[in-house]
């Protein structure tokens, strides 16, 4: 199943082709590389607009090439969030905006589980500058606990945290190693309503522990299942690994906490919407397990 970002104003990828994106970051159009998107580009005058356009480099990593004066950093906003923007020396920007469609998924929910009363626990895993994290804050999460191994990662969260003036809830940012963090929280007893992850397919945490998606994400899972509340709402992974289809999430989700718990797995694709010609960018897989059968209005 696919879940489209299709609710944003501030951003838009306006084409697609070629190797590469075009994309509309409030007022500023970005150009960067895409290994996906592999077919024809569109209007040529369009992408001679560019502000910015990053360059990979033959011997790794890349550069942007400034076309024209653009801020070192600005906001965008997606509905009652606000989000610091910086083109990094890796092309990122800070934010990956598909994962939109999945911050109002687990919104609904957390809405939901208040309106009854419950109190809500969220762990946000490789929360990088915490989209997750201030999606749930925003929706009425009691404690929303978010961990990173990057020390400036988690200040550019905290930044996110007074843009979008959440200070005021219970958020505890953390710099750690995930399945460090796992361990700790079970032997403490502490548990979750609900997790969401996204592990890099390499990394190193804070001590130089090392991460390798194919050989380490079912012991992630299974540990992110000791601490998943028995009365949780959610568990969310989304995956940027290429060469991997959502079947192995969903294989892995149903090898793990499916046989613990009940409820519902779904996984499939997470797409950004193209302006032209009603195409589709595919941007990584998502697997989600929840308690109750609730894909997003936004699936197709």
């Amino acid at each position: 199943m696919q879940r489209i970002a299709d609710q944003w104003k501030d951003y838009e990828c306006l084409d697609a082709g070629e190797g590469e994106k075009l994309e509309r970051w409030g007022s500023v159009l970005l150009r960067r590389p895409d290994p996906q998107a592999i077919w024809n580009r569109g209007n040529p005058a369009l992408w001679q607009r560019v502000d910015a356009h990053y360059h990979r480099s033959r011997h790794g990593g890349g550069s942007w090439e400034l076309l024209k004066p653009i801020p070192e950093t600005w906001t965008i906003r997606y509905r009652e969030l606000t989000f610091k923007v910086s083109p990094t020396g890796f092309k990122h920007t800070g934010l990956f905006p598909e994962q939109a469609v999945n911050w109002d998924w687990m919104q609904n929910k957390i809405v939901k589980a208040k309106a009854e009363g419950r109190t809500i626990r969220i762990l946000n895993l490789f929360a990088y500058t915490g989209g997750a994290t201030m999606a749930c804050a925003s929706a009425g999460a009691d404690e929303v606990v978010h961990v990173d191994a990057s020390r400036g990662i988690v200040q550019w969260a905290k930044e996110n945290m007074t843009l979008s003036h959440l200070e005021g809830r219970t958020i505890r940012f953390l710099v750690d190693d995930a399945m460090k963090f796992l361990a700790r929280e079970q032997r403490r007893g502490r548990t979750y309503h609900g997790i969401v992850m996204d592990p890099p397919s390499y990394g190193r945490g804070p001590g130089g522990e090392i991460w390798k998606w194919e050989d380490q994400l079912s012991q992630l899972i299974q540990a992110a299942g000791q601490v998943l509340d028995p009365q949780a709402l959610f568990f969310l992974i989304n995956s940027y690994t290429t060469g991997y289809s959502s079947v192995v999430l969903d294989n892995l989700l149903r090898t793990t906490l499916g046989k613990t718990r009940s409820g519902f797995i779904v996984t499939g694709d997470v797409v950004l919407p193209i302006r032209r010609d009603q195409l589709r960018l595919p941007c990584g897989i998502y697997g989600c397990w929840s308690d109750e059968d609730d894909e997003m209005v936004h699936s197709v």
